[in-house]
């Protein structure tokens, strides 16, 4: 006589995501849209600017009314001068690959797909500690706010993740 184990149905992976707040998915599928979207500006701008971006940089922290005799901007402007044609291309195209995966992210999400839940989850737990090092190193309101906007996404995508997992296992 064979003791086979009781038959579990199988549950193949869900490709999609139909009970996570489809209007929650696509607020965070717009904020990732626009980090992409800002440093695609920001790379053209650099790539517009950079056969003088020394004069562009002084011009930018003029405009900020940002003291030149900051460590900040002595470093911005210290970056600006040291600026390659091959430190240009390695930025431009860092700044790229990054955008090209905040829109991926972002039109995942849009489109309610379990892969990028997690990987927002995932992506943004790994700023966690560095923002929060930051914060703890000089706490200003930009940073709280990043770290605050961060934390609410990170918590929002772990509670629909824990969620999904415990109806499965409720068998719902």
């Amino acid at each position: 006589m064979s003791s086979a184990p009781p038959h579990r149905p199988h549950h193949q992976p869900q490709a999609v995501d139909e009970h996570a707040s489809k209007a929650g998915l696509r607020a965070v599928a717009v904020f990732e849209s626009a980090k992409g979207v800002l440093v695609l500006v920001l790379a053209v701008t650099l790539m517009a600017v950079h056969h003088r971006i020394e004069d562009f940089a002084e011009e930018l922290l003029y405009h900020l009314n940002i003291d030149f005799d900051h460590r900040w901007a002595q470093a911005f402007m210290q970056g600006a001068s040291k600026l390659s044609d091959m430190r240009l291309w390695t930025i431009l195209s860092v700044a790229f690959s990054y955008a090209a995966v905040r829109f991926v992210e972002a039109w995942g999400l849009w489109h309610q797909r379990v892969w990028a839940e997690w990987f927002a989850l995932l992506s943004g737990a790994l700023y966690l500690p560095i923002e929060l090092l930051k914060v703890a190193e000089r706490a200003s309101w930009e940073r709280l706010v990043v770290l605050g906007l961060n934390l609410v996404i990170v918590l929002y995508m772990l509670e629909i993740r824990v969620r999904e997992l415990r109806s499965r296992e409720n068998g719902e």
